[in-house]
């Protein structure tokens, strides 16, 4: 294909994976919404249902894997937290569908429904390629097994056919977990994903920063393969018993424990503690906190003694403390799964008063709203998603009483509130924008492709001035217009195959899915760059190996993509002679705070796993000189031993280079090329 044909060939809409389901297959008891929602996700095959509280998030997930499994055979599986079995199991009963939940392979005897917890899959305990369709079920709860579990778990599914997520809280302001979900539905890649929507920090890993001019973008693309829906009347229907209640938010301040007076590890006197500092600040702030806060949640409780309750809180201390103070059941992480589960339903069903758990145990999936309408939450921490979830276990669609939440926090913990605040306020904003992209596209993405199709072309551009011309244009294009033999040195940073986008345009080179897209690309420059340089003349070029985390590839472990050398072969390939490699060496303090691969406590663990810093490299190829008998240039660079010295030669030959003196060096070379 020709270059234009190559660059239209880089738009690609999400790939649909599944097959149309008629309406009249979804059973009838669905409402219209989650009819059209069932639909809409077996006709992507890979998806993800962003459904606000009681719309139904259950029945969509069992109509979609009953229509799967109608239509491929085999096994299909539901992967939900603990607590909410028993929930699931009841709503399939209602539809005609009898779930086995399993914990381990060797449960799975045959075709048919299967249902399982978080911890067996992620324990090693069940294959989940047994299953011809996976749909993980409150998927938000992954995060607080933390980042490294979270990432590995959406790794494992990658030769399932059908896939899906069912979540109520996917944090639109969490980027990453966004991207985490493209990648375990195979919609992006998602070093692909970060590289394409958003600016990185060099200084800290794992901030993300979404490009302004990426933002709709972002958005529409997720729209394509994730639906966010608050209301039926997102999709063109009544939003007749689906208000949600009023709800009524009271914040309590109480007197910290302890103001001051701590001494930290270097002997520094802190006098106003500020559990806003930190983590380990925050948890020191809510041990010393307990009496306090315990103390007014008794005091709440008693004041609307024939209210239900359920009390929220982080700490084993504050679970033995709220037993010890007022009449209620608890449920914790070391109990029986059976017993856990019996307690969450029977509060569910209105059995007993109140509740004392943590949001990382009945903060997903379960509903309350039947028989309480009032929360207590002990304390505030950082934990975002953990905090709104607790708070839908009872502001849910057919709840009949206005929702009542009390928060208690110190007077040292005024900033983390504030936080909090700011992202409930951020999330509400972005819940409306998703819902108002939904509104103006529906559930289909022909409309979408127009807006999300990146341009092609260049207006080309020439300044020109003494000693120097500089084009602004497609640098393929640029190269073929040059003429043979016209240039004495190329020297350029290429993008480092998909790492680097610099423009919403298709030629850009940045914009390619992977390596290999990149090369074929350059299979279109790099001809025309040997064409014009002056034979026996040097192409000097910029690269960088890429670091493939562990919960990427699956290793467990950081590896190097050896992005150089894929380099050394195009080059070759397309004649150039390879020379040799200038390595710049570059600071691995630096580069640890941006990849955290590099740790020090992690090598005296086990410093196998190590690898060492990620150089930068110069590339350097030459172009054949006609004569080879001696092998001097065309047009040879000479210099006389009085103005060039031996000793300078001793430097210049090294092969390695501080980054200081690479930054020296280059402002003598002439930057050609670049991004494309």
């Amino acid at each position: 294909m020709d270059y234009l044909e190559f660059l239209s060939s880089k738009f690609k809409f999400t790939q649909a994976f599944g097959f149309e389901l008629s309406p009249t297959l979804v059973h009838p008891m669905l409402k219209p919404h989650q009819r059209d929602l069932v639909c809409w996700a077996v006709r992507r095959g890979r998806a993800a249902v962003f459904a606000a509280f009681g719309l139904g998030k259950s029945l969509i997930q069992i109509e979609i894997l009953r229509a799967i499994h109608n239509h491929d055979g085999g096994s299909v599986l539901v992967i939900a937290p603990l607590g909410v079995r028993l929930e699931f199991i009841r709503d399939a009963a209602k539809v005609g569908i009898t779930f086995r939940f399993v914990r381990s392979s060797a449960e799975v005897t045959g075709p048919g429904f299967y249902l399982t917890n978080y911890e067996s899959v992620r324990d090693g305990k069940l294959e989940v390629n047994l299953f011809t369709a996976v749909s993980l079920d409150e998927a938000s709860v992954l995060r607080s097994y933390g980042s490294k579990t979270y990432q590995e778990f959406l790794t494992m599914f990658g030769d399932i056919k059908y896939r899906f997520v069912a979540t109520a809280t996917p944090s639109p302001n969490r980027h990453k977990e966004l991207i985490h979900y493209a990648g375990f539905l195979g919609v992006m890649d998602t070093g692909q994903a970060l590289t394409r929507f958003f600016q990185r920090d060099s200084s800290q890993a794992g901030n993300l920063t979404l490009y302004p001019h990426m933002e709709r973008e972002f958005y529409l693309w997720m729209h394509s393969w994730a639906i966010f829906i608050q209301t039926p009347s997102d999709l063109g229907y009544s939003d007749e018993r689906y208000a949600l209640p009023e709800m009524t938010v009271r914040y309590h301040e109480v007197r910290a424990g302890s103001l001051g007076g701590r001494i930290d590890r270097d002997g520094q006197v802190r006098l106003v503690n500020d559990a806003a500092l930190g983590l380990k600040d925050a948890a020191e702030e809510k041990r010393n906190s307990i009496v306090e806060r315990v103390a007014k949640v008794a005091e709440i409780i008693a004041a609307a003694s024939g209210d239900h309750f359920i009390v929220w809180h982080d700490l084993e201390a504050e679970r033995h403390a709220l037993n010890a103070a007022i009449d209620c059941m608890d449920v914790y992480g070391s109990q029986d799964m059976t017993e856990r589960e019996s307690r969450i339903m029977a509060f569910s069903d209105g059995r007993f008063q109140v509740l004392s758990t943590k949001p990382e145990i009945a903060g997903s999936g379960c509903n309350f709203q039947r028989f309480c309408h009032r929360a207590i939450f002990c304390g505030v921490g950082y934990k975002f998603n953990d905090f709104i979830q607790a708070i839908y276990r009872l502001q849910r669609f057919q709840q009949e009483h206005q929702v009542e939440i009390d928060i208690i926090y110190t007077e040292t913990e005024r900033a983390i509130l504030a936080e909090l605040q700011r992202k409930w306020v951020e999330d509400t904003q972005l819940r409306s924008r998703m819902s108002a992209i939904i509104r103006k596209h529906g559930l289909s993405t022909s409309g979408m492709e127009d807006e999300l199709r990146r341009t092609i072309g260049v207006e080309r551009r020439v300044e020109s001035g003494e000693n120097f011309s500089v084009a602004l244009n497609d640098c393929t294009d640029e190269a073929a217009r040059m003429e043979e033999n016209s240039v004495d040195l190329i020297h350029t940073s290429i993008p480092f195959g998909n790492h680097y986008e610099y423009s919403p345009s298709y030629n850009d080179f940045g914009h390619n899915e992977d390596n290999a897209a990149f090369f074929r690309q350059m299979d279109y420059l790099t001809p025309n760059l040997l064409r014009v340089l002056r034979p026996g003349r040097i192409a000097a070029i910029h690269v960088k190996d890429r670091i493939q985390f562990g919960n990427v590839t699956g290793y467990g472990m950081p590896s190097v993509d050896p992005f150089h050398v894929d380099c050394i072969v195009h080059y070759r390939k397309h004649g150039f002679i390879y020379m040799g490699m200038i390595t710049v060496v570059t600071d691995v303090v630096r580069e640890n705070n941006q990849t955290y691969r590099l740790g020090w406590t992690e090598q005296c663990k086990d410093g196998s796993k190590m690898g060492v810093g990620s150089p930068e490299y110069i590339l350097l190829f030459r172009k054949l000189p006609t004569d080879t008998a001696t092998a001097y240039a065309d047009v040879k660079v000479e210099k006389t031993k009085e103005s060039y010295t031996r000793a300078r030669w001793q430097v210049d030959a090294h092969a390695f280079w501080r980054s200081s003196v690479f930054v020296r060096r280059s402002t003598g070379f002439t930057w050609w090329g670049g991004s494309g």
